[in-house]
C-alpha cells in the first residue's frame, strides 16, 4: 500500500502546483521597482530631437510612461486604447520609444495618432533596462516624488484603465 501512497502523494502536491499557476495572472509580474524611485535618464524627444526630458523634469506630478514600438504588435493592440483615453485622462503620459527607429516611430504616431505628452527616445534600450522592462507594450505609474507606484505589463485595456491606473492616479494626485 505504501508503495502506492508515496508517488499518489507526490503527484497531488504537483497538481496543486499547476492549478495555483494556472490561476496566476501572468499580467502581474511583481517588479522589484514597485515603491521604489524610477531610475534616473535623460533622453531626447523623438519630435524634437534637440530636447531633453528627464526624470527630474516630471517631479512634483504624476505621470505615466508607456514602453512602446512601431514593431510592437501588442503596442499597435493598445493604442487607439492609449488615444482614446488620453483624451480625457487629465494626467501626462509619455511614451518611450524603445529601440525603435525614429522614422518608423513618426510614422506611426502620424498614421494612427499620437497619445503621448511628449515620446522619449530609448534606441539602444537603455532607460528600458533601467525601468525593468521585459518587453513592449509596458506602462508605469509614478507618483509626484518620483516613485513608480504601478507596472502594467502588455497592452493597456480599457478595464486596466478603468480598474486600476484612473483610480490610482486620481489617488496620487489627492495624495
Amino acid at each position: 500500500m505504501n508503495r502506492f501512497l508515496w508517488p499518489l502523494v507526490a503527484f497531488l502536491v504537483l497538481v496543486g502546483f499547476l492549478a495555483v499557476g494556472l490561476n496566476l495572472n501572468p499580467r502581474e509580474v511583481p517588479s522589484p521597482l514597485i515603491d521604489k524611485p524610477a531610475p534616473e535618464f535623460r533622453t531626447t524627444l523623438l519630435h524634437e530631437p534637440e530636447r531633453s526630458v528627464g526624470k527630474q523634469d516630471l517631479v512634483g506630478k504624476v505621470w505615466i510612461l508607456n514602453v512602446w514600438a512601431s514593431w510592437c504588435t501588442a503596442c499597435r493592440e493598445e493604442h487607439p486604447v492609449l488615444v482614446e483615453w488620453t483624451k480625457k485622462a487629465g494626467v501626462p503620459v509619455y511614451g518611450l520609444n524603445y529601440k525603435d527607429e525614429p522614422g518608423a516611430a513618426k510614422q506611426w504616431l502620424q498614421r494612427l495618432g499620437d497619445p503621448y505628452t511628449a515620446s522619449l527616445v530609448d534606441r539602444d534600450g537603455r532607460i528600458g533596462i533601467d525601468f525593468g522592462v521585459y518587453g513592449v507594450p509596458e506602462t508605469f505609474v509614478v507618483d509626484k516624488t518620483g516613485v513608480i507606484r504601478y507596472k502594467h505589463i502588455g497592452p493597456v485595456t480599457p478595464q486596466a484603465l478603468r480598474d486600476t491606473i484612473e483610480p490610482l492616479v486620481r489617488k496620487l494626485n489627492n495624495g
